[in-house]
């Protein structure tokens, strides 16, 4: 009784997926050929380098207050400080360490802030560029008649008959020829 239900159901499904019209894409290929992936990348680029500088601007004051507590140090050492001045010496370097680990602390709280701030902006220009593919390919799949179109590295094994990519480029205004040459040199 079970294998008579599961053959019925693996027939089913095998006439179900035979009328099914099916295509896959490069969503990789797609999102480089994007008219926005340029900018994009100059953006999230341009944006790491100004953190960058902040970083190095923040990682500047602490070196000057690492300076500092040196020359204190040096200034502590010298035998000729009477017990009052070595008195206000080991106060100011204490407040001068406390000044340094407080930098220290900012400097990584700062650059984990503006690493998730990068990955949040990264994130959001994918999406957007995501949604827009997806409205491309469901105009392309409505228009060919396609049930469902798949990511092609989803998949193991597809027929290349069956990618829609080129197609797709040609929506976006792509010429494909030269977006796979493009793809090709950026891998060599």
């Amino acid at each position: 009784m079970k294998l008579t239900v599961f053959a019925a159901a693996l027939a089913a499904t095998t006439a179900f997926a035979a009328q099914m019209n099916v295509g896959i894409v490069d969503a990789q290929l797609l999102v480089r050929n994007h008219s926005s992936y340029q900018n994009n990348s100059d953006l999230l680029k341009n944006t790491q380098k100004d953190y960058q500088k902040r970083i190095e601007a923040m990682g500047k004051e602490v070196e000057a207050t690492q300076e500092e507590m040196k020359k204190m140090g040096e200034a502590y050492a010298n035998p000729m400080n009477s017990a009052q001045a070595k008195a206000k010496l080991e106060k100011d370097m204490l407040s001068l360490q406390n000044k340094y680990i407080q930098q220290q602390q900012k400097v990584r709280s700062e650059n984990m802030r503006l690493q998730q701030e990068l990955m949040d902006l990264e994130a959001r220009l994918l999406k957007t560029v995501a949604d827009d593919l997806k409205k491309i390919t469901a105009k392309y799949a409505a228009k060919n008649d396609y049930d469902l179109i798949v990511e092609s590295s989803a998949v193991f094994y597809a027929s290349k008959s069956i990618d829609v990519t080129d197609d797709i480029l040609k929506e976006m205004g792509v010429d494909p020829a030269k977006a796979r040459s493009r793809e090709d040199d950026e891998s060599k």
